[in-house]
């Protein structure tokens, strides 16, 4: 396994086997999304765009096994960056740390936290004083929630991450077994680098 950042040219020639990863993984419990290809392109458009933006992708040889990705949070979604107005957080100084795809035979092995790791350099490599990311809000009893279920809670909190009150956005994608996009929500987590 090898972990690499990837800016400039090699993240723009990362970002078709970012999308599959993120098809693939957000298939599953809490995102339980029905990508494709075509939105996914879309929506990774925004890391091509930003000159500050990363990936960090995780190397099984030469195959993209997992992968993180980050922008300032001005050059995020305006979704992500307007419920950062009741912080007091400029957003010049919030890093945000977007998805985190791994597959599932790589989990357990210390990516997740290579991952943030990266990230975290980068952020204060730009003079970021604020790293954050947000997870999906499911209710505890949806029907597609897997009894096995862990929240990955925990895994932040020892990352020094904790939910960042009233900081919650809409973003619209389609769950599996349905035909249009719906809003959903998600809370954001952050810490001070």
């Amino acid at each position: 396994m090898e972990v690499r950042v990837l800016t400039g040219a090699a993240l723009d020639a990362a970002l078709d086997d970012v999308a599959e990863l993120r098809i693939r993984v957000f298939r599953d419990w809490p995102y339980i999304y029905d990508g494709s290809l075509e939105y996914e392109r879309r929506y990774l458009e925004r890391y091509r765009s930003s000159e500050d933006a990363v990936v960090v992708g995780a190397f099984d040889g030469a195959r993209l096994v997992g992968a993180a990705t980050g922008t300032p949070l001005e050059d995020h979604a305006a979704d992500f960056a307007a419920p950062f107005g009741r912080t007091g957080l400029a957003l010049g100084d919030v890093f945000y740390c977007a998805e985190s795809v791994l597959l599932p035979d790589y989990r357990g092995q210390g990516l997740g936290h290579a991952f943030f790791e990266a990230r975290e350099t980068h952020a204060r490599a730009l003079g970021r004083s604020h790293s954050v990311f947000c997870a999906v809000i499911r209710e505890g009893h949806h029907p597609l929630k897997p009894a096995a279920y862990r929240p990955l809670d925990q895994f932040w909190h020892k990352r020094g991450y904790q939910p960042l009150e009233g900081v919650i956005a809409g973003f619209r994608w389609t769950d599996l077994g349905e035909t249009a996009e719906t809003v959903k929500y998600l809370q954001f987590w952050g810490r001070a680098l």
